[in-house]
């Protein structure tokens, strides 16, 4: 059953279509243009949990309060969402042509943590010497497109979401802007889900922060 793509409460008078418009719109758009697009339906990928339903809602308020840990500095709490195998990495973007793909390096990372490396980041934000964080960043996380799918471990879900997140620091008035795209593994616990892999794409090449001494 596909995902209808809408916007709820307007109602827009459509002009009438005609044969050659159709003809028109038959040549300039083919399967190739836009895979999975057939009028104002996008196919569900295999395994993608409805949204509104009960496990979507509840990986969203599991963002929505994560997000919220880190707006305000809770980071001891917000490592007990890590799962202690966690990988959490950022690959690095380059300018490509379009034939090569999104530019997202293989190899190269801004960062690629696991559990032992993110309890010793934490605690030395906890301590004296962070002197990059101290005062500390003000963030806000806006989560939005948040996409849940099935996996073959009853136990564990694939989440893709869209990330901004604004920094400001000190008196100054100008806003970092970071956006990217998530790709998490949750793994369900005793209480709400672990991260247990976070991937994160950014969209800049040139970061738009002047470190990482933050979590995204």
């Amino acid at each position: 059953m596909g995902l209808v793509v809408g916007v709820p409460g307007v109602h827009a008078r459509r002009p009438a279509v005609t044969a050659t418009d159709s003809a028109r719109t038959a040549a300039a758009v083919t399967d190739d243009d836009r895979p999975g697009f057939e009028g104002a339906v996008l196919e569900a990928r295999p395994g993608q949990v409805e949204s509104g339903s009960r496990l979507h809602n509840q990986v969203l308020d599991f963002l929505i309060a994560e997000a919220r840990l880190l707006d305000h500095n809770h980071y001891t709490r917000w490592l007990g969402l890590l799962a202690d195998d966690l990988r959490y990495r950022m690959p690095v973007r380059r300018t490509v042509r379009r034939r090569e793909g999104l530019g997202y390096d293989p190899t190269m990372t801004h960062f690629d943590d696991d559990h032992a490396s993110m309890s010793l980041r934490i605690r030395r934000l906890a301590g004296d010497n962070a002197w990059s964080e101290d005062p500390p960043s003000r963030t806000r996380r806006f989560v939005s497109n948040v996409q849940v799918f099935t996996t073959d471990a009853p136990d564990e879900v694939e989440v893709e979401s869209y990330l901004l997140l604004t920094r400001s620091a000190k008196d100054d008035t100008h806003f970092d802007l970071v956006p990217a795209e998530r790709h998490d593994l949750l793994r369900r616990a005793p209480v709400g889900f672990t991260i247990a892999r976070r991937t994160i794409y950014i969209d800049q090449t040139r970061v738009g922060t002047p470190n990482f001494a933050i979590f995204l």
